[in-house]
């Protein structure tokens, strides 16, 4: 059972989830820097929204703590790189609030508008002031996109409805696919210049704080209208308050500011200006979403699996092909490192097969945690594998290759004298050892494991049997394998219970027995 401390108003739902599976939830809302360093003690995760600040400090303070989970999409309040350094995995949301925010973008885009809150406003004030608020039509208007990825695709789907004409500015996506969502890609002084209205839709990194600024407005038509409902900064506050005071630009709707609560702003003086208290995910939907999802990340990383929404891992999401072969390659990982009894100066990682023709970072990073997971004295997680294998001085180099001779897939660690490959067999995917030191061998990983090199004569298998047999063992599984070159023969043995040393000492020292090897899975 792990303790989790949650921070943050997170859906029940969520809390729930990990509650059945056993966990302790600790929840504590409003603690200050001093309670939260207190309060993370002990615990093996901690989830938040974005109002906890989980600084180097508190990260520090949590020994022992494996995951920290962010409700949301946003990251500004984790120090993602403290928490890669303590080996602590980030998880978020990205996919919890994206419809959300997509119709928040939109419906703050029509509010600006047609000046929906300045009219109600003075409605309920008791004027009638019908001719003040007089709006624009959105269509045959120009829209340009900022960030074309989940939220932008959605928003420009949106937008097409209301007949509007889409540009757009990514430079990670291309102008075929661009065209794909009927979005002309331009560079950012073209979308300034021929825009009527323009939505935010990037993270806040240092290269987009400040994107939008006093330059991009210089550039822009005097009537065009902003709209940011993703990260506080991304728009120039003070350059766009001036913009717009000065009836440089028509106006802007914004749901995120560059200091978040504010209650506080020049820009809430301006008629022009529609603003909410960051609202973009505040739905009962994303809300469930977002606490179940980081629920669910933070079960398989504290159950030590593969999580698709690791933001500090090296690795991209595991596609459907990939990701059956994550558990083989740590598995592999934990008997290659049996084998080798020490760490070589350079391991090769290499995935042969259909699997080759994907993004197997997350393969590689599974071997390397078998691989010190099995040998290392401190804990090794998908974060901190690469990290350990650097400081050991061990250089870990990755092949990946569409075509495989023997098998359909194949994943191999090869790194020094010793080697291992594996695949996954038959309609069930089961796991199989296929080669140990290129001798070809045939069967499922185990426990506990003996790997013998011996002579390749009469007899000598018998004789490995009956120390095992005398010793009380009872073997599980075994096969014999040869060496293409025909320069010896390999046994691998799979027992119920652990081997003994006498009983390896007794074997090591019998006739035309060359090595023996005793290697066990890293959960064994």
């Amino acid at each position: 059972m792990a303790r989790i401390l949650v921070t943050e108003k997170i859906a029940e739902p969520g809390l729930d989830r990990l509650r059945t599976a056993g966990h302790d939830v600790d929840v504590r809302f409003d603690l200050g820097s001093d309670e939260l360093n207190e309060a993370i003690r002990g615990a093996h995760a901690l989830i938040v929204r974005s109002a906890t600040k989980v600084t180097a400090d508190v990260l520090a303070a949590g020994v022992g703590l494996v995951v920290v989970g962010r409700a949301g999409i946003g990251l500004d309040n984790v120090d993602v790189d403290a928490a890669t350094r303590h080996g602590v995995m980030v998880v978020n949301a990205p996919q919890s609030n994206i419809l959300s925010a997509a119709e928040h973008t939109m419906a703050v885009l029509l509010a600006q508008a047609r000046n929906v809150p300045q009219a109600h406003a003075a409605l309920i004030a008791g004027r009638w002031e019908r001719a003040a608020w007089t709006g624009v039509e959105l269509n045959d208007k120009t829209l340009g996109i900022i960030g074309l990825g989940r939220i932008g695709r959605l928003v420009a789907q949106r937008a097409m409805s209301f007949g509007m004409r889409l540009i757009g500015y990514d430079p990670f996506v291309s102008a075929e696919r661009a065209k794909q969502m009927n979005v002309d890609l331009v560079d950012l002084d073209t979308l300034a210049a021929e825009a009527d209205f323009v939505t935010v839709h990037v993270a806040k990194t240092q290269e987009t704080i400040g994107l939008i600024d006093a330059d991009f407005m210089a550039k822009a038509k005097p009537d065009l209208r902003i709209v940011n409902v993703a990260r506080g900064g991304i728009v120039d506050e003070t350059a766009l308050y001036d913009a717009v005071s000065e009836g440089r630009i028509g106006g802007a709707a914004l749901d995120v500011f560059e200091a978040e609560p504010t209650t506080d702003s020049p820009l809430f003086s301006l008629p022009s200006v529609v603003v909410t208290p960051h609202l973009g995910a505040s739905t009962r939907e994303a809300q469930d979403k977002a606490g179940e999802t980081i629920a669910d990340q933070v079960l398989l990383a504290l159950a030590g699996a593969f999580v698709p929404f690791a933001v500090n891992i090296d690795a991209s999401e595991a596609s459907s092909v990939v990701r059956p072969f994550v558990p083989l390659a740590e598995q592999l990982g934990g008997l290659y490192a049996g084998l080798a009894a020490e760490l070589p100066a350079s391991l090769e990682i290499a995935c042969q097969g259909e699997i080759g023709g994907y993004d197997n970072q997350i393969t590689v990073l599974a071997a390397m945690k078998g691989v010190l997971g099995a040998i290392s004295d401190e804990p090794v997680s998908y974060v901190n594998a690469m990290s350990i294998a650097r400081d050991r001085g061990v250089d870990v180099r990755t092949t990946v290759t569409p075509s495989s001779q023997d098998y359909v897939n194949t994943v191999t660690i090869r790194g020094g004298e010793h080697a291992i490959a594996g695949t996954l067999a038959g309609l069930k995917a089961e796991p199989r050892i296929v080669m140990v030191d290129d001798h070809s061998v045939d069967m499922p990983p185990a426990p506990h494991m003996v790997v013998v090199r011996n002579d390749d004569r009469p007899g000598v298998i018998g004789q490995v049997g009956s120390i095992l047999g005398e010793a009380g063992l009872n073997i599980r599984d075994m096969n014999v394998g040869r060496a293409a070159d025909g320069s010896g023969a390999l046994m691998v043995i799979s027992t119920t219970t652990p081997v003994p040393v006498a009983v390896l000492t007794a074997l090591e020292a019998a006739n035309g027995i060359v090595d023996v090897r005793s290697v066990s899975l890293p959960d064994a």
